[in-house]
């Protein structure tokens, strides 16, 4: 999220993870129950195996300045994204109607 926001979902929501590489870029997608985690970046299957042992501690983004820093094969992640799921079922259904 950012220094300003954070969000705090259980491990006993999640539901799974879709990993999928665009070129040298990466999309992991996390679905909780009540909401879906959509991340960009570099190396993020590290992040999948870290929810699947339900070790993640925390994750946010880096800011364009700080993405060098990161050493090769490690996690980058570029962008959260987070959606609440009853949201996105509304939007769905309303486009159905």
């Amino acid at each position: 999220m950012s220094a300003e926001q954070s969000l705090l979902l259980p491990f006993d929501q999640f539901a799974f993870a879709e990993l999928k590489s665009e070129g040298k870029e990466q999309r992991l997608r996390l679905a909780f129950a009540t909401h879906e985690v959509v991340l960009n970046g570099h190396s993020l299957r590290r992040i999948e195996t870290a929810m699947q042992r339900m070790e993640l501690a925390s994750l946010s983004a880096l800011a364009g300045n700080q993405r060098s820093l990161v050493p090769d094969g490690q996690p980058a992640v570029i962008e959260i994204v987070v959606t609440e799921v009853a949201a996105a079922d509304k939007h769905s259904q309303g486009d159905k109607e």
